[in-house]
């Protein structure tokens, strides 16, 4: 069984924000299965789904994003599954807005979360699709940025970053990360 983990911040405040973005995800890929991420496992939001013919467990951690580790560490060892069988979403600051980066393995990238979730697993062999949330101008303070929630003038666009991502999770399940990588990346 997958385990394709959103990351984010939990809370309303941080609902919109731009690294939210996985948690996101997790929702459109829930609501379009017609599933609820709500059960309360290891510090996280867990529900079940089918996609793509695949059961799968949608996950939201909610230890904020730079202590993800520990939750997606527990989950994986409660259902004794490896790091091969992770789909991490995240955003990006380094990718150009609304681009997606699949990758089936690889460094955090500076992104805080992958290098909690790297560092409790002990391995970066798992697969990460990652959203970029880049400025268009420099910013100085980029924590600041990246818990902006988006403006409401691009909620339309960052529907569409959603759904085509979400459908870039699709990909991997359905025809592999190698099909996903070389449609999306």
């Amino acid at each position: 069984m997958f385990l394709i983990v959103g990351l984010g911040n939990p809370g309303l405040e941080y609902e919109w924000t731009r690294h939210n973005l996985g948690f996101m995800v997790i929702d459109k890929l829930a609501r379009d299965a017609g599933a609820e991420v709500k059960r309360r496992e290891c510090s996280s939001l867990v529900g079940r789904a089918e996609l793509e013919g695949q059961k799968v467990e949608l996950v939201k951690p909610q230890t904020f994003m730079n202590l993800s580790g520990g939750a997606v560490g527990c989950l994986l060892a409660k259902r004794e599954a490896s790091a091969a069988s992770l789909l991490v979403i995240s955003d990006d600051l380094a990718l150009p807005l609304g681009s997606i980066r699949i990758r089936p393995q690889g460094s955090a990238g500076g992104h805080n979360g992958l290098k909690s979730i790297i560092a409790s697993l002990g391995s970066n062999e798992f697969i990460r699709l990652r959203i970029g949330i880049q400025p268009e101008h420099p910013t100085a303070d980029v924590k600041s940025f990246v818990l902006e929630p988006f403006p409401r003038a691009a909620r339309a666009q960052v529907t569409e970053i959603i759904d085509r991502s979400a459908e870039a999770a699709r990909t991997i399940l359905r025809d592999g990360v190698l099909k996903a990588m070389a449609e999306y990346n």
